[in-house]
């Protein structure tokens, strides 16, 4: 596999990156030889707790730009690509990755109305809304960039899904059903497959990514994988991303998924 250092961007954007995941692929870009020239994480809240980690690395790497983003609201999805275009100028946004997410459900029988409405906000118009909001700025870095085909060193939306979407596999069904979540990432699957057909035409590679079954707590359980193991993975596929991974859907190795 390609090694993560032969990787350039001139600027990423990635959504609920004040832990987890999120933050993991901040850390990734900014330790890249040649970072990007702009990282853009994006918070809740601005003055919450969680956000200690990365208020620290704002005051070590300058090229890091903390935002305020609640991708449930169009006004503050709004807000937030203005700042990215008052930073980026007419480069535009290279790489946007849509990974604010929430991971709860019920089981099937238990599944609510409200609880679907709330998964579906967040992990399924959250990035179609964010994608639709940075489109203009995507399409001016494709045009800007020299490199040939698709790739995400030219322009991408990467939409960071899970395998428990994946309706063929049906994943730990016996284990946990959380459906509004499944039902959420199938959706999101859905969504980048129309952006690939709509979106390569103005030079943007569209993906999406299972990260793995990453481990959020200090015990090691069976089968999953920390942070950093899934972020590296993923930069490492970015890295090497061309016109026959358009519209596809992957895990951190870069295995392929069936829808």
């Amino acid at each position: 596999m390609a090694k993560s250092v032969d990787f350039s961007v001139f600027s990423v954007l990635v959504t609920g990156s004040h832990r987890g995941i999120g933050l993991g692929l901040v850390n990734r870009f900014l330790e890249l030889p040649c970072p990007p020239k702009w990282v853009f994480a994006t918070t809740l809240d601005l003055e919450g707790e969680d956000n200690k980690e990365l208020k620290e690395l704002t005051c070590k790497h300058p090229n890091l730009v903390v935002l305020q983003l609640d991708v449930t609201k169009l006004e503050s999805i709004q807000a937030a690509v203005k700042e990215v275009q008052k930073c980026v100028g007419q480069s535009g946004l290279t790489l946007l990755i849509n990974n604010a997410g929430l991971l709860v459900g019920n089981e099937l029988e238990r599944e609510t109305a409200k609880e679907m409405m709330r998964v579906y906000s967040v992990n399924t118009i959250g990035p179609l809304q964010m994608s639709q909001a940075c489109l203009p700025l995507l399409k001016m870095a494709a045009r800007r960039s020299p490199c040939q085909g698709l790739s995400a060193s030219k322009a991408a939306i990467i939409n960071i899904s899970s395998i428990s979407g994946s309706i063929e596999l049906m994943e730990r069904w016996d284990i946990l059903q959380i459906v509004a979540y499944r039902c959420s990432k199938a959706a999101l699957n859905m969504i980048t497959k129309c952006q690939s057909l709509d979106y390569s035409a103005h030079g943007i590679l569209c993906i999406a990514f299972h990260p793995g079954r990453v481990r959020t707590y200090q015990q090691n359980v069976s089968g999953e994988i920390s942070v950093e193991e899934s972020t590296r993975g993923i930069v490492s596929v970015l890295s090497m991303l061309s016109d026959k991974d358009n519209g596809t859907f992957v895990d951190w190795l870069g295995r392929r998924i069936p829808w």
